[in-house]
């Protein structure tokens, strides 16, 4: 590529990539550049060049004078870099400057965000006025404008974002020149308003919008806008809502809500808020109890990076399991998609790769291994990652800085003011009060205080739990209890850490204060992974709401409210703890699993009706369970009730694993079924036999349906068409199977087969409220619109699906959706809104690893750049999707493809290249039956061929054979043979091309290609 840099955000500049300086001579010579760049990626017609170098002072011969400039501004370009005249292409009817190394299209990439440093960057690049030395140009007046406003308009967002990240004083300095510049513009009052309000200076705010309002009044007659005044009234009346909120009160991020205060941890704040963007992996580090996961999520709630932050817990995860990957794609929302056989660490790498955003992974310790070597990976493959982890040990690589979290500071004595700035204490104080409304840390009980936080070792958990008990003993009561038990501990349990031996005790007095009954549930209540609802606790522990509650009481079990229903949670100490003590461990965990295997078994058909979403929403929150149980005797029966929630979710190979369970003949022969379509959805070689011997013991249909189907996805028509009749015919699987014939019709152009199999399919599914199936009858629905030309009617279509796909958190389906609206926009000629859903759609399949819909969003993309005439761009993309498509023939887009390409050749001047293509396409067609893609395929051998008689007859042909398909030219294939017969016309005359053409529409597809 290229190395040529351009400035226009200031006075003209032009450097190499090194950073020199390119001499562009001449005044003229400059201006013509400063044209060209306004206008880059397009083509300026010489007629508006010299009228805009000369005006009406145009020298005698206008055109030898532009080319002389044009040929001196190459000159300079090519002594820069060599190949730097190549950037100015001579195109009818004047030049083109191809470059995408402009100063303003990176300031307009940094812009593209609410990030207060890619907004700092973005002005970062300014050095002046826009096109500073063309600044009485008429043709840079424009642009000028434009580049002008859109600065104004970083400027107001990124003092917005800083507000937001608490910087009220900078935010008010920096605001004074801009206002001093702008008097009248509103948004940059408001902002300034907020800002001097926010920093205490009311009075100053106050003056600042009586200016406003006076200008206005007197420059324009108008007064201030609604907002402003409502501003005015909030600063007057001391809206509290206008304060500058806390830092680490500012989420901009997936973290959890901050549900009370973090006391005593400023100066560790302070300090981890600084590291965490300098250093790629920081580790908390200290014993359970301590304190680490929420100063890291308090911490890293303060950061501000462009791609977020993903508290990622680990301590789901058994003891040593290897899914620390699973555990964090999870977190991301990031799905295994159909067709894709990569390992969950290699999708991760690949979805951060290139991203700037921290990952917080908490609890490493259980699991340090698997978790190490996770880090260590990607740190190496993803630059801009930073990583912040909790354990109670090192990860042990290079490069970790290890941030040892220690107890709270305690008093050294009992002294009220010695006490009262003991962080210990004030978190002690803060937790006791609100537990008893009448506690006061006062001379009376400071010397109690200081003794507890001292034999508790300031550890933030112990100090918790024994603030609970403050209503019931009084602080010397809880001291008075402590001495014993925690004498006890130290001394026969030297093996342990001392700050876990500390720990242990608070909660083994917790425990002692528990009558047996409660003991049971608490101890019961540790077998459940990632919490669980309250039906839940009742069954598996056998227990009441009132148990449940006292144990909440008690701050032994957490209540979270956060989510769509109420879940119990155990602190992981209290857990651990508390699995030592279950004397009946296998029969809680029998019912464990066969609670959540009731739970799977209900919601399976739930899964294909109205209560879709609201069971997986419920499935996604007992993933954790669901994977507890299947490991404790749910077996095969629960996996078999989980298969289709799996595939939803885009887990294909958690489904074939556990679908390699024991279990009995019936269960056994159920998992074969549909173990053999997941293999196949992964990339599997297709035997037929084997999967017809896999089917065999399908009771219902629908494993056989859904193997048929990934046969399908990988274009053995044969094969799938004859399991297809095998299906039984329940509503749901008629309706499935409907979807996958319609898929088949529109691979082969059958508009009538395609109509009746789309339609009764999405009848069926909207009758049984089954979303996920809507969707999939709405691909075909609206793909038989578009073979029709109902462009409009198809958008609408797949707009409406991809708002179901998004509200189901189908990230496949979105994509999917992304790609048809992409390929709608550019089949309507609307090139850049197909390149901008592309773009979408290809990030999302690459995210999400899914081959097939990266396929999708890169044939729009490639489709997109041949109109708009990137004809490299087009080539590169189309190419690498071709040579998979030879690979894996027979495969349904590959036609498209190869007249797509040989297109790109033709235009490029590569005839010959450009007919082999075409047909090895027309060939491709013939080979999967599908007529459309053959029509194509004839119009790109008319474009082509050598002989102009030849080709009008090959026009002729496809014309005829799209009438009888019902296949009407989209607006973008109808340039392709509307550019074809304007030459076609030239070379030879109307009355001979007419007749020509009308020669062709008697020939059938295959006597047309015989022409050739």
């Amino acid at each position: 590529m290229i190395a040529v840099l351009f400035g226009v955000l200031g006075p003209l500049a032009v450097t190499t990539d090194a950073g020199e300086p390119v001499v562009v001579p001449g005044v003229k010579v400059r201006q013509l550049l400063a044209d060209l760049l306004a206008n880059r990626n397009q083509v300026v017609s010489a007629d508006r060049l010299i009228d805009d170098m000369w005006g009406e002072d145009a020298p005698a011969d206008p055109g030898a004078a532009l080319q002389v400039r044009v040929s001196q501004l190459r000159k300079a370009l090519n002594d820069a870099e060599p190949g730097g005249r190549d950037l100015i292409e001579s195109r009818p009817p004047g030049y083109l400057l191809r470059t995408g190394a402009v100063d303003a299209d990176r300031f307009a990439e940094l812009a593209d965000s609410t990030d207060a440093d890619r907004l700092a960057a973005a002005l970062a690049l300014w050095r002046g006025d826009a096109y500073a030395d063309v600044a009485d140009e008429e043709f840079a007046r424009a642009e000028r404008t434009r580049l002008a406003e859109q600065r104004l308009a970083v400027q107001e967002r990124l003092a917005e974002a800083r507000l937001a990240r608490g910087e009220h004083d900078l935010v008010a300095a920096d605001l004074a020149e801009l206002v001093t510049r702008h008097p009248l513009r509103e948004g940059l009052r408001a902002l300034q308003l907020r800002a001097l309000y926010a920093t205490g200076r009311q009075s100053e705010a106050l003056d600042s919008y009586a200016d406003l309002r006076d200008r206005l009044a007197e420059e324009l007659g108008l007064d201030p806008g609604p907002e402003l005044v409502a501003l005015h009234r909030r600063i007057l009346e001391h809206d509290a809502g206008l304060a500058a909120p806390p830092r680490a009160a500012i989420v901009r991020n997936s973290l959890p809500a901050q549900l009370d205060e973090l006391v005593g941890r400023a100066e560790a704040l302070t300090e981890l808020r600084r590291l965490i963007p300098a250093q790629r992996l920081v580790t908390l580090i200290g014993p359970g109890g301590v304190g680490k996961t929420r100063l890291a999520t308090e911490a890293a709630r303060a950061q501000a990076f462009p791609d977020g932050v993903h508290l990622v817990e680990l301590a789901p995860l058994p003891a040593g399991a290897a899914h620390v990957a699973d555990q964090v794609l999870a977190t991301m929302d990031l799905r295994e998609a159909a067709g894709a056989s990569v390992s969950a660490v290699d999708r991760l790498t690949a979805a951060v790769a290139g991203r700037r955003l921290l990952l917080v992974l908490d609890n490493c310790e259980h699991v340090i291994e698997p978790a190490a070597a996770l880090v260590a990976r990607l740190l190496r493959d993803a630059p801009e990652l930073r990583v912040l982890a909790t354990s109670r040990e090192p990860l042990g690589l290079t490069g970790e800085l290890l941030w040892e979290v220690p107890p709270l500071a305690v008093p050294a004595d009992g002294d009220l003011d010695a006490v009262r700035r003991s962080a210990a204490a004030r978190l002690f104080a803060v937790r006791a009060a609100a537990q008893q409304r009448s506690f006061r840390l006062d001379a009376s009980t400071a010397p109690a205080v200081a003794q507890l936080c001292r034999r508790l070792d300031g550890l933030p958990l112990a100090l918790e739990l024994a603030a609970t008990r403050v209503r019931a003993l009084g602080v010397q009561g809880v001291v008075d209890r402590l001495d014993d038990r925690f004498q006890l501990l130290t001394s026969q349990q030297r093996d342990m850490p001392p700050r876990q031996r500390t720990l242990t005790a608070v909660i083994g007095w917790s425990w002692d204060l528990l009558d047996e009954a409660d003991r049971a549930v608490l101890a019961g209540l540790a077998v459940f992974r990632d919490g669980c609802t309250p039906e839940a606790a009742e069954q598996v522990c056998r227990t009441d709401l009132d148990t449940l509650a006292r144990l909440v009481d008690r701050s032994l079990v957490v209540l979270d409210e956060t989510g769509p229903g109420p879940r119990y949670r155990l602190l992981e100490s209290v857990a651990a703890f508390c699995l030592e003590r279950l004397a009946d461990a296998d029969e809680v965990r029998a019912r464990h699993a066969a609670y959540y295997t009731d739970l799977a078994e209900h919601a399976d058909p739930q899964l294909r009706g109205v209560g879709q979403q609201q069971w997986l929403g419920r499935l996604d929150a007992e993933t954790a369970n669901l994977r507890a149980a299947l490991a404790h005797g749910g077996g095969l029966r629960l996996a078999n009730a989980l298969t289709w929630y799996w595939f939803l979710r885009g887990r294909l190979t958690e489904a074939r694993q556990a679908l390699t369970s024991p279990g009995d003949a019936v269960q056994q022969s159920r998992a074969a079924a549909w173990r053999i379509g997941f293999a196949l959805l992964q990339g599997e070689a297709i035997v037929p036999d084997e999967v017809r011997a896999a089917l065999a013991g399908d009771a219902d249909g629908r494993a056989t349906w859904f193997t048929a189907n990934a046969v399908l996805d990988r274009s053995d028509v044969a094969l799938a068409s004859e399991l297809l009749s095998m299906a039984a015919d329940d509503r749901w699987t008629e309706a499935a199977v409907l979807s996958s014939r319609a898929k088949l019709a529109h691979a082969a152009g059958d508009l009538p087969a395609l109509e009746t199999a789309a339609s009764r399919s999405a009848a069926l599914f909207a009758e049984l409220g089954d979303r996920w199936g809507r969707l999939q009858a709405n691909d075909w629905v609206g793909g038989l619109a578009e073979m029709r030309g109902e462009h409009a009617r198809a958008v609408a279509l797949h707009r409406e699906g991809l708002r179901w796909a998004e509200e189901l958190s189908l990230w496949p389906e979105v994509c999917s959706k992304l790609s048809w609206l992409a390929w709608l926009a550019v089949q309507t000629g609307d090139h850049a809104l197909g390149r901008e859903l592309a773009e979408r759609a290809y990030r999302l399949a690459v995210e999400q690893g899914m081959p097939s819909a990266v396929v999708f969003a890169e044939t729009s993309l490639g489709m997109a750049a041949r109109r708009a005439g990137r004809l490299d761009v087009a080539a590169a993309h189309l190419g690498r999707i071709a040579e998979q498509g030879r690979r894996e023939q027979p495969t349904f887009y590959l036609p498209m493809i190869l007249v797509e390409l040989g297109h790109v050749a033709e235009q490029g001047g590569d005839r010959a290249a450009a007919l082999a293509l075409h047909i090895e396409a027309y060939d491709a067609a013939e080979a999967i039956a599908s007529p459309r893609d053959a029509v194509f395929a004839l119009e790109g051998m008319a474009s082509a061929a050598g002989s102009p008689e030849v080709a009008a007859r090959l026009l002729g042909a496809a014309a005829a054979a799209r009438t009888a398909a019902e296949a009407p030219a989209s607006p973008v294939e109808r340039d392709d043979t509307d550019r074809v017969a304007g030459r076609l016309l030239a070379l030879l005359g109307p009355e001979r091309f007419e007749a020509l053409v009308a020669e062709g529409t008697a020939l059938s597809p295959g006597q047309a290609r015989a022409q050739l």
